[in-house]
């Protein structure tokens, strides 16, 4: 099964792309699934749980957390209270991972080698510890950065996810996670990720016009 594992909505508050036009064009790739990750709160995307339900597409919930670092995809958190700095930016990577492993849930460095000014881990990815994947197919990414998270992710023999970073619609599944072992809840998904049962990618049934 194919999930896309890192989408934003307008709850991000960096876009106006829609939920249910999110959910309407996965479900016209094919995908079976979405996992939607608005910046900074787990919280925020509370809303769209019910829109999914409605348009009937699988939608786990995570978050993206901005560090000194870079970013991190946190997954299996239930709340905002894996935030105990008290703001947005800046957070301590290292802290942030062991926090979210406290609280039961997973960390995985997103697009590591896309240079976004001077918090990028780029090749210091590969003395991180504690994460559980690493997202080697980013939508948003070039060519060459996911080359790079592909060969690193490999060489610290971690899985790979892969997710489209949207914000916009016509970027919905550009690049995927295969599952291959079922996925209908947070915890088969982490539990899949644990087993290496998953490969980030390019969506082979993405196109632009869907």
């Amino acid at each position: 099964m194919w999930i896309d594992t890192h989408c934003h909505t307008k709850y991000s508050y960096d876009n106006w792309l829609e939920p249910v036009a999110l959910i309407r064009r996965a479900k016209a790739l094919g995908l079976d699934g979405v996992v939607i990750t608005e910046h900074y709160s787990y919280e925020a995307s509370e809303p769209v749980e019910a829109i999914a339900r409605d348009e009937g597409l699988l939608l786990l919930r995570g978050v993206e957390i901005a560090t000194e670092r870079g970013h991190l995809l946190a997954y299996g958190v239930e709340d905002d209270s894996w935030n105990i700095w008290g703001r947005d930016n800046w957070l301590p990577m290292a802290a942030v991972i062991e926090r979210v492993r406290e609280l039961g849930g997973i960390c995985v460095p997103a697009h590591p080698f896309r240079e976004v000014g001077v918090c990028c881990l780029l090749e210091s990815l590969l003395d991180v510890t504690g994460i559980s994947a690493v997202e080697t197919h980013n939508g948003h990414n070039q060519d060459a950065d996911n080359d790079l998270a592909i060969r690193a992710a490999a060489h610290m023999g971690l899985p790979g996810l892969g997710g489209s970073d949207c914000h916009k619609v016509a970027a919905v599944g550009r690049c995927a996670t295969e599952f291959l072992q079922p996925v209908n809840d947070m915890a088969s998904f982490i539990a899949a990720i644990g087993a290496g049962a998953c490969r980030g990618s390019y969506y082979p049934n993405y196109r632009k016009d869907a």
